[in-house]
């Protein structure tokens, strides 16, 4: 089963990436200009978005909430990108430059992916897409609190790992939505 899950997970990523090259090549790298927390604002809007969907059945624009994951996966991806460039990083990069961080961010999602996959026996797939919704937005408050007290924890992992969290949760979802 783990091949499977890491043979989708890759499908996934493929179809997030080429949004990604996509606007990148639209707009360049506009999204240079977020801070974390904008970022982080910008993934709550989209999980908010998917949970009034799902909970009103019922939606009023066209795009559906596979493009609001594919979304979540993206930011979340910025949002790592955004936190290990230097502060002097230029604005503007080429999509080859944040492409090859794009796959660097992806690679560590997907081996924390496997170690958790390997730990918790692909509990996942058991879950509801609505469960990990939920999960999605428990990260985001959490990451929001980590933002607010300046990226101190006394205990708790940093906004790093909540980002990787919804990620993968996120990927899940879109899992389990390719295969209804």
């Amino acid at each position: 089963m783990a091949s499977k899950t890491i043979s989708e997970y890759k499908e996934v990523i493929k179809a997030c990436k080429e949004v990604f090259e996509k606007k990148t090549r639209d707009y360049g790298t506009a999204w240079r200009v977020l801070r974390l927390p904008s970022i982080t604002d910008q993934i709550m809007i989209k999980a908010q978005r998917i949970r009034s969907i799902q909970e009103k059945g019922v939606q009023k624009i066209d795009d559906g909430i596979q493009n609001e994951f594919l979304g979540i996966v993206n930011y979340c991806i910025i949002a790592i990108i955004q936190l290990e460039l230097p502060r002097d990083a230029s604005m503007e990069m080429k999509f080859e430059e944040v492409g090859a961080l794009y796959d660097k961010t992806v690679h560590e999602t997907i081996t924390l992916h496997k170690d958790k996959n390997h730990d918790y026996d692909e509990a996942w797939r058991e879950m509801r897409v609505n469960s990990m919704t939920d999960i999605i937005l428990m990260k985001i408050l959490r990451t929001k609190q980590i933002e607010d007290n300046k990226g101190k924890t006394i205990i708790s992992e940093g906004v790093k790992a909540n980002y990787q969290d919804m990620m993968n949760y996120a990927i899940f979802c879109l899992i389990k939505l390719r295969s209804e």
